[in-house]
């Protein structure tokens, strides 16, 4: 993979945490070039020591593989603009833009290159994410190699056989951290109101959803017999255990929230495909 040369469209958040974890895991600098209109992104893209350029086209020239990485409401215009360099240079698409399908992306293009979807979340950003990938028809193994490798740069990265539950992956892990942050911002206020002063209440719950998180990752046993394994007979996790799972029906709300989350997924992805 050292030997590819890497563009981005685009130099967001997103497509400086994939550099970033590219960077880290051995990949050369020299190797990785990136385009955006906006000096501003461009700035903040120089820390890595990668090409920067202005123009999609000028970088698309040289490279073996292009990652979208712009907004899903501007994809297809930008896609359709770069259309005549990308079917001439027929590099590996990635797109990590959401709600944008393949047949979207080829529409666009007037072409069948091969493009994997990606659909990574926001802990990318500190090489911790979790991102699913579907490969369209036309990729190979070795690109399908390539763009996983890409993808667990910066995290965990997971193959779907159907395109079509890129919507639940948005709404269990694109959509899941902000879940996870309501649940930290909910439980330290709580702990203020307790009596707690505001920083110690902070404190304690973000070490503790870290530490529960990594007890999750590192154990053998399941979520479910790790919370019961925690909860003894008439014990003060017991009492509100209750409180969340027979008073607050909280499986029932989070399987309501996801269900909201996937619907609005699949009609964005429908405009987005009209675009």
């Amino acid at each position: 993979m050292q030997n590819i040369n890497i563009g981005f469209i685009g130099c967001g958040n997103m497509a400086r945490s994939l550099i970033g974890g590219l960077i880290a895991d051995g990949h050369p600098a020299a190797r990785i070039s990136a385009a955006d209109p906006d000096p501003a992104q461009r700035e903040r893209a120089r820390q890595f020591d990668i090409e920067l350029l202005e123009d999609n086209d000028e970088m698309i020239k040289g490279a073996d593989l292009v990652v979208l990485a712009v907004k899903p409401q501007v994809l297809p215009a930008v896609v359709r603009a770069a259309a005549a360099s990308l079917t001439q240079r027929k590099p590996l698409l990635i797109s990590i833009a959401a709600g944008i399908r393949i047949d979207t992306l080829r529409r666009c293009l007037g072409a069948d290159l091969p493009t994997v979807r990606a659909m990574p979340n926001t802990p990318s950003l500190i090489q911790a994410g979790a991102t699913a990938l579907f490969a369209g028809p036309a990729v190979t193994r070795e690109q399908r190699d390539l763009a996983e490798g890409i993808m667990r740069s910066v995290g965990l990265a997971l193959w779907l056989d159907d395109e079509a539950q890129m919507d639940a992956v948005t709404a269990v892990s694109g959509s899941g951290p902000a879940y996870f942050f309501l649940v930290m911002e909910v439980m330290a206020r709580a702990g203020v109101k307790l009596g707690l002063a505001e920083e110690t209440a902070r404190l304690l719950t973000l070490e503790t959803a870290l530490g529960a998180a990594k007890m999750a990752m590192e154990s053998e046993s399941d979520p479910a017999a790790l919370r019961q394994q925690v909860t003894s007979p008439g014990g003060t996790t017991e009492q509100a255990l209750k409180v969340l799972m027979e008073e607050g029906h909280i499986e029932e709300l989070f399987a309501r929230a996801l269900a909201a989350a996937k619907r609005r997924s699949e009609e964005l992805a429908a405009e987005l495909g009209e675009a």
